[in-house]
């Protein structure tokens, strides 16, 4: 979809052409079908663009729920668009941080707007929201989302760096981690590029930046607060929070603060510097949340299960006591042995297993591979977990715990 097909939408004969598709779509109606019968009534351009912007509504349900209906999309801009319920953790941890006393609400500069996720959060929690993107489309699509939305923001074209964030209580930054179509890990790789944004924190009076999950520590900056956030168990960003003239408290002998947090729950955990024993297997089996793990903080969810590590390289837990933590997932042991497809395979058939899921970390095995050497027959289902303890790889079977 180009600019002139996306302006095309907001006209009056577009949003009846939009209305028309999403009509279709909810039905069910295959694109041919959509198409061929949309065509009666408008040129293959406007149908086009209609059926394109109703199939990503459709999909953006699961990250914006019924925002989704009235707002607009890009394909990529949809891809890369954060998820309502963290981007409105993170707007209400902005102002709780830096919002008192703001009259009028913070002054924040988006400098990556996209199709306005943030910006939605950051407005409807009180900000008031000067937004930038480079593409004129996305920001095109941006405005038609704040005003579908009854929203109050600015959205224009700009670069990121002929930004002055010295003139905003906060700069705000998600940046493109993406080169062509692949994502990128190199924070060097991303759109603006670290030193670009480095070079940009540095003018500014507070930063918040929205970065992957697995951002290398030594990329961030000293005395920050660096937050790593899970969404229903799965690690979405980390988010770096820096404040000019400010540190964050941070462990004795490290250059910043980590933390990790929980959503829907909100539950948070903060860096202690408490280490973890390492000892056997015992009757239980804990795996903590990607974003305790990201944030380094396995000995701080061990405390909360009363247990200690298995291998002081590998992030499973394990106890005597049976723990309750939102923190873990939770396993009962019922064989620890030495990996090997043939011992494994019999330990199986003697359960009468049929469905197996299959963990791993610190393992080299093939899991899909695995899956189906095991060649497995039964009614009876069970856990496998591969790691190694030391330089031996185990297999460990284990029954899941309900949360």
């Amino acid at each position: 979809m180009d600019l002139e097909s996306f302006e095309r939408l907001r006209t009056d004969e577009g949003r009846r052409a939009l209305g028309a598709a999403v009509e279709l779509v909810r039905a069910g109606v295959g694109a041919v079908g959509a198409a061929s019968s949309m065509r009666k009534a408008y040129d293959a351009g406007l149908v086009g663009a209609a059926l394109t912007q109703a199939g990503l509504r459709q999909r953006a349900v699961g990250k914006f729920g019924a925002d989704a209906e009235v707002m607009f999309f890009t394909p990529q801009g949809l891809e890369q668009a954060t998820r309502a319920e963290v981007a409105e953790h993170r707007a209400r941890e902005l102002v709780k941080r830096w919002g008192k006393g703001a009259a009028g609400g913070l002054s924040v500069v988006d400098v990556c707007a996209g199709v306005g996720g943030d910006l939605v959060a950051l407005a409807r929690a009180g900000c008031r929201v000067d937004a930038v993107d480079i593409d004129p489309l996305t920001v095109a699509v941006a405005r038609a989302n704040v005003e579908a939305l009854g929203l109050s923001a600015s959205v224009r074209v700009a670069d990121a760096e002929s930004v002055d964030p010295g003139a905003y209580d906060v700069l705000f930054a998600d940046p493109a981690r993406r080169s062509s179509s692949r994502r990128t890990f190199d924070p060097n790789a991303y759109s603006p590029a670290w030193p670009v944004l480095v070079e940009m924190i540095s003018r500014a009076r507070r930063a918040c930046l929205k970065l992957a999950p697995g951002i290398p520590y030594e990329f961030i900056p000293e005395g920050s607060d660096v937050e790593w956030v899970s969404f229903r168990g799965e690690v979405k960003e980390a988010v770096l929070w820096v404040s000019s003239g400010e540190s964050a408290p941070v462990v004795t002998g490290e250059r910043f603060a980590r933390r990790a947090t929980l959503l829907p729950e909100g539950d948070d955990l903060m860096a202690t510097g408490v280490q973890a024993a390492v000892g056997p297997v015992g009757r239980y089996l804990y795996e903590p949340d990607g974003a305790a793990v990201r944030a380094h903080l396995v000995g701080e969810v061990a405390e909360t299960v009363e247990g200690w590590l298995i291998d002081p390289q590998i992030a499973y837990i394990t106890s005597d006591k049976r723990g309750h933590s939102p923190w873990v997932a939770g396993y009962e042991v019922q064989e620890v042995m030495p990996f090997s497809l043939k011992r494994l395979r019999a330990a199986l058939r003697e359960r009468g297993v049929g469905v197996v899921t299959i963990k791993k970390r610190g393992s080299a095995v093939d899991v899909e591979k695995l899956r189906k050497d095991l060649r497995m027959a039964g009614g009876n289902s069970i856990v496998v977990i591969l790691t190694r303890i030391g330089d031996r790889p185990v297999a460990i079977l284990a029954t899941e715990m309900p949360h």
